[in-house]
């Protein structure tokens, strides 16, 4: 049989693509044990909220607000008041969060747009 090394206290060289399940949550609730990647386009006003907190867990949110859609955030959600104002308005978002196990640290994008002339 070939020697299989999985220890996680092994330094790895990965051969393969390494990639998280992109999730579609339009909630604006986010539950860390099922993907640290997910794409949220809400229906109205939601609470930007993360649940099942895993320490050092950090993954990336694609937010498409369609229609000035009010953004606020639960009290483990931690994120600058200008970003949520960001949110709330209409456009295409990229947030980023670190999850120390009981909190989410939030950042985020500038409206994105496409480059297409």
């Amino acid at each position: 049989f070939p020697s299989h090394d999985t220890k996680t206290n092994k330094t790895k060289t990965w051969t393969g693509a390494q990639r998280g399940t992109l999730t579609t949550d339009n909630d604006g609730s986010f539950d860390q044990s099922v993907s640290n990647k997910f794409k949220c386009t809400p229906t109205g006003s939601v609470a930007l909220t993360f649940t099942n907190h895993t320490a050092g867990q950090g993954g990336t949110v694609i937010f498409i607000n369609g229609s000035n859609y009010t953004v606020t955030a639960a009290a483990t959600t931690y994120i600058a008041a200008a970003d949520l104002t960001k949110l709330s308005a209409t456009g295409n978002y990229l947030i980023g969060y670190e999850d120390d196990g009981t909190n989410a640290y939030c950042t985020v994008s500038a409206a994105l747009t496409s480059a297409r002339a």
